[in-house]
């Protein structure tokens, strides 16, 4: 790395910290020809995921879209803000790790669906009925049916 100041290009790095989140790393570096110290970020560059709708339309993933939908779901439950949060972080944790930058909508919706089911059956009911297009009464007991089969 070159100092910011003379241009040197041998400079030491002297501290190194890592951001709570682990997408940072800040370095404190010297430069040994003008003796000055400065800081330098480090971060991972990432493509933006782009989301297929089902319409086959692109559009940008967007996190607080998927967090209204979620919150909506989880209206009246014992969902707290806190569990949707970190819904949302393994839900974008997930498509990160995904080779492909274009990911289907519906592939999202399963992410998010299939933690939801883990926490409250009737926030993945409702999430599901709109994620899915439920139509009638039919589709609910289907689904009804797969998350509370009859013994």
């Amino acid at each position: 790395m070159f100092c910011i100041f003379c241009q040197n290009h041998d400079t030491e790095v002297i501290e190194t910290r890592v951001s709570e989140d682990g997408a940072t790393v800040r370095r404190r570096r010297f430069c040994p020809k003008c003796q000055k110290r400065f800081t330098t970020y480090e971060r991972l560059e990432l493509l933006p995921i782009v989301v297929i709708k089902r319409d086959g339309t692109r559009e940008r993933f967007d996190r607080e879209k998927l967090k209204r939908g979620l919150f909506k779901s989880c209206e009246k439950t014992v969902v707290t803000s806190k569990k949707i949060d970190k819904i949302l972080n393994e839900v974008e944790q997930e498509l990160k790790e995904k080779d492909a930058t274009e990911i289907e909508s519906k592939t999202i919706g399963n992410l998010a669906a299939k933690r939801l089911k883990k926490i409250d059956k009737v926030a993945y009911i409702r999430f599901s009925s709109v994620f899915k297009r439920f139509v009638d009464l039919d589709d609910f007991e289907e689904e009804l049916k797969k998350i509370n089969p009859i013994k």
